[in-house]
């Protein structure tokens, strides 16, 4: 390669321009095929994903910016109406968050057959199909609810929206995740099950949401969700001296501890051989496993210290009350796969008890909070102990304007 100045101080190669300024080069574009001066001139590549607007149906495209309002029509069902006077008819159905090629192949058929292609997913998982006619909904509806599994279960039920309960948003579980201390598709297909009925109506007091993490780094919303599944280790983790420092780079795996719980130390082994290890301080282990994502010699999972906690209470919504945290309502429940039934039988308390006490519009977590947290465990006929006295209050919880409530 070889390159030449002008006259005016400029260094170019094929066309393309090196910049020196007081004799230092400030930029270096020597590749045959970019000018920085148009970066999206002549692009070739595919990388990065297509515009979005590619992807709307004819009647979203038209009409975005002029939707006057939306109802649902049943459940599962609803229509949103333009300024223009186009409609939008929108099927739900409950996905699934892992899912086989031929499924994915069969939710495009149906969306070829009835849709013109159109579909979407929403954030909980759950299938949308569209079309622009009421003449098209029922022999789409019709289609989805005739598709079933070998089994008999339902390939694609139609439901989830309203005052009922939608799909159960989750995390990887023991099929992806390295750190699970229960699984996630089996509790929450388990969970599903009994709450079918209400996932295909709208007989409560309003919309219940139910999330599961499969521990407590949570890449799910347990955090501010109205039923909530946690996946809890209860031992800190083992320690695999004859291996640490050899599968392991010992100073990530103290720093990766965030309650500073490990520190470096020596052991001898039974053969005498003296290497250089960790040691856990087991009253600061807080049985997050960040320790065992640095170092795979200090696994965490244990058949009988994993469990569950149930958590209730949390929402995200502004309505009638401020966003809530959920709280831990049951302290551990033990993993029985594979259908967790003491989990789902608890679950399936608090959602009855819920739908018979709660007034309309009333979230779990307004509902517990009107009544008294004493009385819902009472009415959800769940034990309370000591160990779920929610007693912290950080000074700044009483100042901050943490929502879009007025507050005087």
């Amino acid at each position: 390669m070889r390159l030449k100045a002008d006259g005016n101080g400029t260094l170019t190669n094929s066309g393309n321009i090196i910049r020196d300024k007081k004799g230092g080069i400030t930029m270096a574009f020597v590749s045959s095929g970019y000018n920085p001066d148009k970066p999206m001139g002549d692009r070739i590549t595919d990388i990065g994903p297509r515009h979005f607007e590619e992807f709307y149906p004819p009647v979203i495209k038209n009409n975005k910016g002029k939707w006057l309002y939306h109802e649902i029509l049943e459940p599962g069902v609803y229509v949103h109406v333009s300024e223009t006077g186009d409609e939008v008819y929108t099927v739900r159905v409950g996905g699934c968050r892992l899912m086989s090629v031929e499924h994915i192949r069969e939710i495009c058929e149906i969306a070829d057959k009835h849709c013109g292609g159109y579909l979407r997913f929403t954030t909980r998982n759950n299938i949308e199909f569209m079309v622009d006619s009421k003449d098209k909904v029922k022999p789409l509806v019709d289609d989805l609810m005739s598709r079933k599994q070998d089994g008999g279960c339902y390939k694609f039920p139609v439901g989830g929206t309203g005052a009922g309960i939608t799909n159960i948003i989750h995390t990887q579980g023991w099929i992806h995740c390295h750190t699970p201390a229960t699984d996630a598709s089996g509790p929450v297909k388990a969970t599903m099950d009994v709450l079918f009925d209400d996932f295909r109506n709208m007989r409560l007091p309003a919309h219940l949401r139910v999330s599961l993490a499969c521990c407590l780094n949570m890449c799910g919303a347990v955090h501010c969700s109205d039923i909530a599944i946690l996946g809890y280790h209860r031992k800190p983790p083992m320690l695999d001296h004859e291996y640490l420092d050899k599968m392991c780079e010992i100073p990530l795996a103290i720093s990766a501890c965030p309650t500073a719980a490990i520190k470096p130390t020596k052991v001898k082994l039974d053969d005498g051989t003296e290497v250089k290890s960790v040691a856990v301080k087991n009253e600061r282990c807080m049985f997050c496993g960040n320790c065992y994502t640095m170092c795979p010699s200090m696994p965490l999972a244990d058949d009988v210290g994993d469990g569950i906690v149930i958590m209730a209470g949390g929402k995200v919504s502004n309505r009638i009350s401020a966003p809530k945290f959920s709280k831990v309502v049951v302290a551990f429940l033990p993993n029985e796969a594979p259908r967790w039934p003491s989990t789902t039988s608890c679950i399936q308390k608090i959602v009855e008890a819920y739908a018979n006490g709660a007034r309309k519009y009333e979230r779990l977590g307004e509902w517990a909070e009107r009544i008294g947290w004493e009385r819902f465990f009472e009415k959800c006929e769940l034990e309370f102990t000591h160990h779920l006295i929610d007693d912290f209050r950080d000074p700044a919880y009483y100042t901050w304007r943490q929502t879009s409530n007025f507050k005087f």
